[in-house]
C-alpha cells in the first residue's frame, strides 16, 4: 500500500507520521438551459502526509502516486517551521462495520445518468415549459488509505451518488431559481421524487407578494435551517472553544435551546453522505451528541485541540467537520404548523449566508427564498426581504419542530425537520 511506503520513509527521519490516501473515479452528467451540457469522468488522487520532528508538525501534499520522495521531503522542510505538536499519534483500532458502498453503482454509465436528468428536466418542462431546467448526476466510487507510524492502517471503499434538479424561471426583471438536491452513498434515489420536490419550490415561489416589515414567526424549512446550523457549528467547533471565541464555551450542560431540540452527528447512518468509521486522522469515529432535549452535550474536537484542551477527539477530522447531521423530529404536520400562524414567514435560502457575526450568532441575511404566510397558508414569494436576529435566541424561543424530514445535501448533511421560531426581525424595502 503506497500509503504505508510513504510512512515507512517518512520514519528515517521523522518521529512520527500518518497518511491519508483518497482514489476517486467520478463520472458527471449535466444538462443547462434544456439542454446537455457535459458528460465526463475523471480520476483523481491526493495524498496528504502529516509528520512529527523534534516535537513540530510539518504537512504536504500531492496529486502524484509516484512521488514518495518528494511528499516526504516537502513534509520535513515544512516541520523545520511548524507549529508545536500537543498530540500523539492515535494507536492501532478496530473500525466498525458501516455501509458506505453500493456495488450496484459500478453499473452506473453515463447514458443511463444522462437519460435520469433528461427525464427530471423534462417532469420541470411539463409543469412549466418557460422553465429553463437543468439537472445534475454524478456516481464517484472512491478508497479511501490511511497509515501511520504506530501500526495502524485501515482501507475502505466508499461509493456517492448524487442529483440535482431544477431551473430558471424568468418574467421581466424577475428570476426565480428553484432545485432540489439529495447525495447518499447507494444507487436507491428516486428521480421523480427529486424533481417533484423542484416543482414544489417553484409552486411555492411563483406569485411574488408583498408584505411589511415587522417582527413575526418564522418557519425554517429543512434547507433554509442552515441559517441557524451555521453559527451553531461555529460554536461548537473545540478550536473556536480552545480560543475562547465559542459563545458556548463555558455552557456544555446548560440549555441552550428549547427541549424538543435534538442534535446527534452520526457518522454510521447507512449509505449517509458522509458515513465512514474513522476520519482523516486516523481517530475513529463515533455517534456525537451536540445537543439532547435543548442541553448542550458536546464540542467537535480534533487530535490536536482536543490535546489542547485536555480530551479525547471527537472523531470529526482534521477540518472538525460534521458527518450526518440527525435533528429529532417533532410532532407537529408542517401543515398544521403552517395553519397555525395568522402572518409570518417561511425561509428556505439565502443571498450571503454568513453576514453578520456567526460566531456570536447574529445574523443579518437576505432571503433568495422566502414565503409570506398569511392566515395560515402560504401566499407566495416575498422579494427584496432581509431576515435578521441571533441563533441563540432563536432556538430558545422554538416553538413547534415537524413530524416530517428531510434529506439535505450541500452545507451540511443529514435529516433535518421545519423548523418555526416564535419571532424574528422581518424587514422588507
Amino acid at each position: 500500500m503506497i500509503a504505508e511506503e510513504i510512512v515507512k520513509k517518512a520514519m528515517e527521519k521523522a518521529n512520527g507520521a500518518q497518511v491519508t490516501m483518497v482514489s476517486a473515479e467520478t463520472s458527471a452528467v449535466e444538462f443547462e438551459n434544456d439542454r446537455l451540457k457535459s458528460a465526463e469522468s475523471s480520476q483523481r488522487t491526493t495524498i496528504e502526509l502529516k509528520v512529527i520532528v523534534d516535537g513540530k508538525l510539518g504537512a504536504s501534499s500531492t496529486t502524484d502516486p509516484n512521488d514518495v520522495e518528494g511528499v516526504v521531503n516537502r513534509a520535513m522542510e515544512a516541520a523545520e517551521f511548524g507549529i508545536p505538536v500537543h498530540f500523539e499519534i492515535p494507536d492501532a483500532q478496530e473500525l466498525d462495520p458501516v455501509k458506505i458502498y453500493d456495488p450496484k453503482l459500478l453499473d452506473l454509465e453515463k447514458p443511463e445518468m444522462i437519460h435520469m436528468g433528461k427525464g427530471m428536466m423534462e417532469m420541470i418542462k411539463a409543469y412549466n415549459p418557460e422553465i429553463l431546467g437543468f439537472t445534475e448526476v454524478n456516481r464517484t466510487i472512491s478508497q479511501v488509505d490511511y497509515a501511520n507510524s504506530k501500526g495502524a492502517t485501515y482501507s475502505q471503499e466508499h461509493t456517492s451518488f448524487g442529483i440535482a434538479s431544477g431551473g430558471n424561471l424568468i418574467r421581466g426583471t424577475d428570476m426565480l431559481w428553484a432545485w432540489h438536491q439529495v447525495g447518499q452513498k447507494k444507487r436507491e434515489l428516486d428521480t421523480e421524487e427529486i424533481a417533484e420536490q423542484a416543482i414544489t419550490h417553484f409552486k411555492r415561489a411563483e406569485e411574488i407578494v408583498p408584505i411589511e416589515s415587522a417582527a413575526m414567526p418564522v418557519i425554517f424549512t429543512p434547507r433554509g435551517a442552515a441559517a441557524l446550523f451555521l453559527s451553531l457549528m461555529f460554536a461548537v467547533d473545540g478550536k473556536n472553544v480552545l480560543l475562547g471565541t465559542s459563545p458556548l464555551k463555558d455552557k456544555l450542560g446548560e440549555k441552550i435551546a428549547d427541549e424538543r431540540f435534538t442534535v446527534v452527528d452520526d457518522p454510521f447512518v447507512d449509505f449517509g453522505s458522509r458515513t465512514s468509521a474513522v476520519d482523516d486522522e486516523g481517530t475513529i469515529r463515533k455517534v456525537t451528541p451536540l445537543i439532547e432535549k435543548g442541553l448542550l452535550k458536546n464540542f467537535i474536537y480534533d487530535l490536536d485541540t482536543a490535546a489542547r484542551v485536555g480530551t479525547q477527539p471527537t472523531g470529526h477530522g482534521s477540518k472538525r467537520t460534521w458527518t450526518n447531521l440527525m435533528v429529532s423530529p417533532g410532532d407537529t404536520a408542517i401543515e398544521d404548523m403552517i395553519a397555525g400562524i395568522e402572518l409570518g414567514l417561511m425561509a428556505h435560502s439565502y443571498l450571503g449566508l454568513g453576514q453578520g457575526n456567526p460566531i456570536s450568532g447574529d445574523f443579518s441575511v437576505n432571503l433568495f427564498a422566502g414565503y409570506k404566510i398569511e392566515n395560515g397558508k402560504l401566499a407566495g414569494r416575498v422579494k427584496d426581504v432581509m431576515l435578521a436576529g441571533n441563533v441563540f435566541e432563536a432556538l430558545q424561543g422554538i416553538t413547534e419542530i415537524s413530524k416530517e424530514r428531510e434529506e439535505i445535501s450541500g452545507f451540511f448533511e443529514g435529516q433535518v425537520p421545519y423548523i418555526q421560531v416564535k419571532e424574528l426581525s422581518v424587514t422588507a424595502k
